[in-house]
């Protein structure tokens, strides 16, 4: 009865990392569709309802053309700027700070023997303050509380340049072996930002002619049409699409050999790089990726409404008035004489 118990425990742990085969660590809403229901018909569930919806919506004519297009760019890093936070306590100032030189001036010769010299290694000062302790003072009828200083701790951050990611190791060695684990972050910088930004604008337009040369063939005469225009642009650095997920089988085996049962294993958090994807982007430049990188985008988009057509104008009609002036004589007789204004 126990061999059938454990076959059938062994049976579901085979089936958990078939699964866990198919789709990775990372656990999407959708991973647990196997792939034989992706790509069968018949019975099969529908992958991804959105995918769907857009192969069958509904299109609605209109005379107002859109240009919508948006271009994405994956850069390298120029530089990289490792930041790590260094916290030393001594019994005076003099020897905290002594012991703080030493760890610092340890990493700085270790990593100039990886190329990384004096000059791309900056020091900031965050803290440097007392450690105090409660002393008991013990009196006949009393005891007092007392604050006295033991100590001082002094904190800094160094500063690491680098321009090369295989670098990052030899920095992370050099500061382990002077007991600095503390790492911050790691900021991405691009000395050229303005030549991608550049070769964005370039791609697009020729995108947005692309498009109107569509519309002209489709019979649209674009210049009958008033054009509006709204634009975007943005950067975002690797730092901002850091995810997080947890192992998915989770299974003491250790449980199965000492015959106790299942017992449900930590599960760890574990972190991965997710860039923008390109299912949204006409074009991607530099789309394959092998680390991570520093996503620019550009977007830009035109609607182009038909001019309203001009009103014929009603011919004015002009009234003209001819006045006439009389003149009568002045000694009275009454010969009214038309007056000839012509001349």
């Amino acid at each position: 009865m126990k061999t059938i118990n454990l076959g059938l425990v062994l049976l579901l742990i085979s089936s958990i990392t078939i699964s866990a085969q198919h789709r990775g660590n990372y656990n999407e809403i959708t991973s647990d569709i196997s792939r034989q229901n992706i790509l069968s018909s018949g019975n099969a569930k529908i992958y991804n309802p959105a995918v769907q919806q857009q192969i069958n919506q509904t299109l609605y004519p209109s005379n107002v053309l859109t240009v919508d297009v948006k271009a994405l760019q994956n850069a390298s890093a120029t530089t990289y700027t490792a930041i790590f936070n260094l916290s030393q306590m001594g019994p005076s100032a003099e020897k905290t700070n002594q012991l703080m030189k030493e760890r610092i001036d340890s990493i700085k010769y270790r990593l100039n023997a990886k190329g990384i010299t004096q000059k791309n290694i900056a020091i900031d000062v965050i803290s440097f303050i007392p450690i105090y302790e409660v002393e008991v003072t013990k009196k006949l009828f009393s005891k007092t509380y007392t604050e006295v200083p033991k100590g001082f701790e002094l904190q800094q951050n160094i500063y690491i340049q680098f321009t090369k990611t295989n670098q990052f190791e030899s920095i992370l060695e050099a500061c382990a072996q002077s007991e600095v684990y503390n790492l911050v972050k790691v900021d991405y910088y691009i000395d050229n930002i303005q030549e991608v930004y550049k070769n964005l604008q370039d791609e697009l337009l020729k995108l947005i002619d692309e498009k109107k040369n569509y519309y002209q063939a489709l019979g649209f005469d674009m210049a009958t049409y008033d054009v509006a225009i709204a634009d975007d642009k943005y950067c975002y650095f690797p730092k901002d699409f850091y995810q997080s997920y947890q192992a998915y089988n989770s299974v003491s085996v250790e449980a199965l050999d000492k015959n106790k049962g299942i017992t449900t294993a930590k599960k760890q958090t574990s972190y991965y790089y997710q860039p923008l994807t390109y299912e949204n982007y006409d074009v991607v430049i530099n789309p394959s990726i092998l680390e991570p990188v520093v996503q620019i985008g550009m977007n830009i988009k035109l609607v182009f409404t038909p001019k309203p057509k001009e009103k014929k104008e009603t011919p004015k009609v002009e009234t003209k008035i001819d006045h006439k002036y009389y003149v009568i004589s002045p000694n009275g007789t009454i010969d009214v004489k038309e007056l000839n204004t012509k001349k």
